[in-house]
């Protein structure tokens, strides 16, 4: 075949970009476990973060970060019954990732704060502490944000009332804008602050603007970020739908009347 005639210049394309193709999905298939592996870890390390078992993650290895999670004991929290559920491993089950419906249950609209439209039956929480001295619990939480849903995790002193720490794991918001939700003196200021009342009325949102310290609604509000209100509604929302009626109320209450975890 001449060397210059269309015909094997088109089949030298066509197998260049078929070689091509199989290298990637070669290489797409190769690397998802590995990838899949970093990302389990990341999410480990927000976890652990919160847990606040180290002063800093910097100081410690990816192995000591692992056998702290490990240390952690986890659990599977039936959300529709306010109960822990020992069907499933609560180390190896995801129901955020799950495609099998018996595991997800619709959100009545008028209570889809989060504005998920349906959310996991069960999900894995984390406790520090034994089961006679609780010391905090780790929740997940998420919800949609202005351009994407908002993964993160919330831990609770052991009254099961007051933020220990706050940390956002997954977001997509506007670069520069949305993602000051990521920023640290930002997350550090949950700490302390009330989600509920004493009357057990949930209270906690992210202020428009700066906390009036001299408020009463002061402990339950967290400073809004200016240029970022869609997303701090978002936040805020997504917090006052995961401890309202449909999310962890019913478990929060169960556990607190029983005393312990």
């Amino acid at each position: 075949m001449d060397n210059e005639s269309s015909l094997k210049a088109v089949l030298v394309v066509t197998a260049t970009a078929l070689v091509c193709s199989v290298l990637v999905t070669v290489a797409a298939v190769t690397l998802q476990p590995i990838q899949q592996a970093y990302q389990d870890l990341e999410r480990i390390r927000f976890i652990v973060d919160v847990s606040g078992v180290a002063n800093s993650l910097d100081e410690m290895s990816e192995l000591e970060i692992i056998g702290a999670f490990q240390d952690l004991d986890a659990r599977i929290v039936d959300l529709e019954l306010g109960v822990f559920d020992s069907t499933y491993n609560p180390r190896t089950f995801d129901a955020l990732v799950t495609e099998d419906q018996q595991f997800t249950v619709s959100i009545p609209e008028n209570q889809d704060l989060a504005r998920l439209g349906q959310r996991p039956r069960l999900l894995a929480v984390y406790q520090l502490g034994n089961l006679d001295e609780l010391q905090r619990l780790i929740l997940p939480v998420y919800g949609q944000g202005m351009w994407s849903t908002i993964y993160g995790f919330v831990a609770l002193e052991s009254d099961l009332n007051t933020i220990a720490a706050m940390t956002i794991y997954d977001q997509g918001e506007t670069a520069g804008i949305g993602d000051v939700i990521l920023r640290p003196d930002w997350l550090a200021a949950w700490a302390g602050r009330k989600i509920y009342d004493e009357q057990g009325d949930l209270r906690f949102r992210i202020a428009r603007g700066a906390v009036d310290p001299d408020s009463p609604e002061a402990e339950f509000q967290v400073d809004g970020l200016a240029g970022a209100t869609v997303t701090m509604n978002g936040v805020s929302n997504l917090i006052r739908y995961w401890f309202g009626p449909h999310g962890y109320a019913k478990f929060l209450n169960n556990i607190s009347l029983t005393g312990g975890i």
